[in-house]
């Protein structure tokens, strides 16, 4: 990995201009994939399996690329010392996102729940206000209510669009809601890693997490799903969706946060609810999206683009750097500091 300079981007960025665009585009694709591929899995293996085998093959990639640095292996060490926080994060980040998010695309389709999963600056705005008293603006509660109705009128303009061979109203809704508590675990997850988990490098407390949410959603499909009917082709499937789309996303995720920061991290995002859609139809799953659809994803977008965005803060003075065990120094993951770039939790694909 890069190790970012004070200002928080990586040495000798301006020599390797490729990097970040090859690294952003790969993050698109490898986000909109995972969601196709999401899409295919759960309509004929049941999600609580996709999930647990997706945690666990992304468990092992994560692992591997982990144990291969010394700094790596010492936050492994340190993460896994914390049983409960370990175990709070893998339930919220893991058991109850995925079961919700791939729940919520067998009722309702991959582009749907893609386009709620990226109301998360959104939500975990509104938790940030509502739980932790954090601060709020104008320009974030326009773009909430912006993003969220632009999604409702989605989900009801696609799915009335598709009424011949898409959801009922019975399935939007139980698939929506499905979707939106995944996501909506997922932000308190954000606030219980800084909260806890932040003087640990992100990916270095990925491997006790992952294998946590792998025990915990493998355990749940052995006592409660039907696994004799899962093909070997299927098993593959899944093995593919954790390995090489879903593992690659975290590490990249990391790596665009060192060099361009959380903003550009999560702006890349907007682009995947229209890349789905449109693969939905390319693959045959999905009509056409008709102009209604795409002018209510831009909206969703522009919603999601104007709470993410706005003015930062100005880097402050240097100070002396404070102790590693103190969690307070990089808890606001706004903080241009490199410590606080490299501890933000990184984005969870999907």
């Amino acid at each position: 990995m890069v190790t970012p300079d004070a200002s928080g981007h990586a040495p000798g960025g301006g020599g390797g201009r490729a990097v970040v665009p090859a690294l952003a585009v790969g993050m698109v694709v490898l986000l909109s994939a995972g969601w196709l591929l999401s899409g295919h899995l759960v309509a004929g293996v049941p999600p609580l399996a996709v999930a647990a085998g997706r945690t666990a093959t992304a468990f092992v990639a994560i692992t591997l690329f982990a144990v291969l640095t010394p700094r790596g292996r010492s936050g492994v060490r340190t993460a896994a010392a914390r049983p409960r926080t370990v175990l709070v994060l893998a339930f919220l980040g893991f058991f109850a996102y995925y079961t919700g998010t791939l729940l919520g695309t067998r009722y309702v389709g991959a582009s749907r729940v893609g386009l709620i999963v990226s109301l998360l600056p959104c939500i975990t705005f509104v938790v940030g206000v509502l739980a932790f008293r954090e601060s709020n603006s104008r320009r974030k509660v326009l773009g909430t209510v912006l993003a969220g109705c632009g999604a409702v009128g989605f989900l009801l303009a696609d799915g009335a669009a598709a009424a011949g061979g898409g959801p009922g109203a019975g399935a939007l809704l139980s698939g929506g809601m499905l979707a939106f508590g995944g996501t909506f675990t997922y932000a308190f997850y954000g606030y219980v890693y800084r909260q806890r988990m932040s003087d640990v490098p992100a990916l270095a407390a990925l491997p006790a997490v992952t294998g946590a949410g792998t025990l915990m959603l493998g355990l749940t499909a052995l006592l409660f799903v039907p696994l004799g009917g899962v093909s070997a082709a299927d098993w593959g499937g899944v093995a593919v969706l954790g390995g090489v789309l879903t593992a690659p996303v975290f590490l990249i995720s990391h790596e665009l946060i060192l060099r361009k920061g959380p903003l550009f991290t999560s702006a890349l995002g907007l682009a995947v609810p229209f890349l789905v859609r449109l693969g939905e139809w390319a693959l045959g799953s999905a009509a056409a999206p008709g102009a209604p659809s795409v002018l209510l994803i831009a909206a969703s977008a522009a919603g999601v683009w104007l709470t993410v965005g706005g003015p930062r803060p100005h880097p402050p003075t240097p100070q002396p750097p404070t102790p590693a065990s103190d969690p307070s120094s990089c808890s606001d993951p706004s903080t241009p500091s490199a410590v606080a770039a490299e501890n933000t939790a990184p984005r969870n694909p999907s």
